[in-house]
């Protein structure tokens, strides 16, 4: 069952300018940043009440975040959607005639996660975790 917006993704060009905005300006507390380079990003989970923000820092032009800054500069990149079972999800929306990006869960920053194509929503990147 979706349980609520985990977090919303913004691409950046650096994330150490972005963690000034969002962590020095803002005051939101940092609570991760690690390197994930299956995904080919920089990642850092800020919090905001129930939900967080996660910065995306690509680890090279040819990166999905790369490419993503390349076509349409910084900013906005998919929203999280929290469910107690993914597997469960991604069954469903199959069912359903949904086109997933990943047949399978994968380790996110925040835990296990997989992305429905764009195509499927409007043009709009939609991941799912089970934190």
């Amino acid at each position: 069952m979706i349980q609520k917006i985990h977090h919303v993704g913004v691409a950046v060009h650096s994330l150490d300018e972005a963690l000034k905005f969002y962590g020095i300006i803002m005051g939101l507390p940092m609570q991760l940043q690690r390197e994930l380079p299956d995904q080919g990003v920089r990642a850092a989970r800020l919090t905001i009440g129930d939900s967080d923000i996660e910065l995306l820092e690509p680890l090279s032009a040819e990166s999905p975040v790369g490419r993503f800054l390349k076509s349409r500069g910084e900013g906005l990149h998919h929203i999280c959607l929290q469910t107690d079972d993914i597997e469960g999800e991604m069954e469903t929306l199959k069912s359903k005639g949904v086109a997933l990006i990943d047949d399978e869960p994968r380790e996110g920053l925040v835990g296990r996660v997989c992305f429905l194509h764009p195509n499927a929503n409007g043009r709009v990147l939609v991941e799912l975790a089970q934190p």
